[in-house]
Formats: C-alpha cells, sequence, structure tokens
C-alpha cells in the first residue's frame, strides 16, 4: 500500500464502469488507497482484484474474499462502494427475458452481496458500505423486469443491513443510491435526444460517496437516497415510502 498519504482505503465494486472509474479517480486524487474489484483492472487503482464471470455467484465470492483478505493483509477499510452494474430490457413475451434478468442479477445482486459479505469482515467501526439501486425499482418496470426485480433486491438488502442483527461493524452505515439517469457515455449514445440536464453527473456521485465516506452528512444506515437532478443541479433525497 506504498504511496497512500491519508491511510484511508476504499474498496469500489466495479471500479472500471463509467461510475466506478469516476470514484476511482476521485478518491485517489485526494490521496486515498483504493482498490477495484471488476471483470477488468482499472489502472488508476493502487489494487486490483479481477472477477471471473464464467464463475458461479458462491465461486466468485469466494475468489474475491480470497484476494481481498490478500491485499488488505489485517488492515481495515474505510469505506466499501459498490456500483457494478448494468441495464437490460424485457417485458415477460420477450424472448430474451430470463437471459437479461440472470444479467442483471449477475451485475447487481451478486455484487450487492459480495460486498456486503466483505463489509462484514473488513470494515472498519464506523465504515460506509454503499450500493447501487435505482429510483424506477421503487414501483413496477413492466418493459425492464430483470432489472427491476435486481434492483428491487438491492433496496431489500440495504434496508435489512441497516437493521439490528446485522453484523456489520459497530457504528457502521449501509445505504443505497437510487438515480434515475446517470449522465454516463452509453446513456449519451443510445438517447441523444433526452433532457441531459435532468441526468445526474458522475462527479456529483462520487463527491457524494466520498463525503459520506468521511462521515460528512452521512444517512442513517439503511437509507435509500434517491438522486434527484433537475435543470443541472443535483441534490438528494431519502426515500420515505414502502419499497414497492
Amino acid at each position: 500500500m506504498a504511496g497512500v498519504v491519508s491511510g484511508s482505503r476504499v474498496l469500489i465494486y466495479g471500479g472500471k464502469g463509467a461510475l466506478g472509474a469516476t470514484c476511482v479517480s476521485y478518491f485517489k486524487a485526494r490521496e486515498w488507497w483504493v482498490a477495484s474489484v471488476d471483470l477488468f483492472p482499472n489502472e488508476e487503482a493502487h489494487a486490483n482484484v479481477i472477477v471471473d464471470p464464467a464463475k458461479s455467484w458462491d465461486e466468485q465470492n469466494n475468489e474475491v474474499q480470497k484476494k481481498v483478505d490478500e491485499l488488505l493483509d489485517g488492515n481495515k477499510l474505510n469505506a466499501i462502494i459498490c456500483v457494478a452494474g448494468g441495464w437490460a430490457g424485457g417485458t415477460a413475451k420477450s424472448k430474451d427475458v430470463v437471459k437479461n434478468a440472470d444479467l442483471m442479477f449477475k451485475q447487481s445482486v451478486w455484487t450487492s452481496l459480495i460486498a456486503a459479505s466483505i463489509a462484514a469482515k473488513h470494515l472498519m467501526n464506523n465504515g460506509l458500505l454503499a450500493l447501487t439501486g435505482a429510483q424506477p425499482s421503487l414501483s413496477g418496470t413492466p418493459g425492464m423486469l430483470g432489472y427491476g426485480m435486481a434492483k428491487a433486491a438491492v433496496h431489500q438488502l440495504t434496508v435489512g443491513l441497516g437493521m439490528d442483527g446485522n453484523t456489520l461493524p459497530p457504528d457502521s452505515t449501509a445505504l443505497a443510491i437510487l438515480p434515475n439517469t446517470l449522465d454516463t457515455p452509453m446513456n449519451r449514445k443510445f438517447m441523444p435526444e433526452a433532457d441531459q440536464s435532468q441526468w445526474t453527473p458522475l462527479e456529483y456521485v462520487a463527491k457524494l460517496m466520498f463525503d459520506w465516506s468521511g462521515g460528512s452528512d452521512r444517512p442513517a444506515s439503511g437509507s435509500l437516497c434517491k438522486l434527484i437532478t433537475k435543470d443541472g443541479q443535483s441534490s438528494w433525497e431519502p426515500h420515505r415510502g414502502a419499497l414497492l
């Protein structure tokens, strides 16, 4: 872990994706030690854990846990941020609805639960575990059933982690960000006519993760935090209703 000035450590699950890479850069620029977990290495990160997509959920978990154990060598993490994910549509009539749902669960549910398991072992007291849900999954998603199901599962996981008996380290916080649409290169490519002033910038999310990792204005554990962007101005607010 040479080169770390602050001694603060963050693990970013999904660190090669658009949001994950932005978070890696943001934390590293502020002299945090940064580890990335993804299918491909992030060259900016201090360390990388590469996931084999051909492995089962249990096999992925065992491999990631082992590699994280070796990387940390007894040190604790200030924060674990899981921004792994993706999008695929599909109605019940769609030919690929089950295939797409399988991918959505692998990208969002598998990663989130593995991240939670890492947090139970390696997060320091008063640490942060941040997962990624989605605002559309607070209600039905008829045109993207698998995506909606997967993100709803992340919401349920988050609420459960915030309850008594969750076994996370003392005074730690588990929460989920719920974006609507993120301002990513892929979204710009496939939705060029959309009103991008209503999309949440990746830099805003990275700053939010950094502030919460440091304990600044951190929400209560179990919170589902909706990201709101209107006319280019971003903020967040807690979801106060039922999960569905």
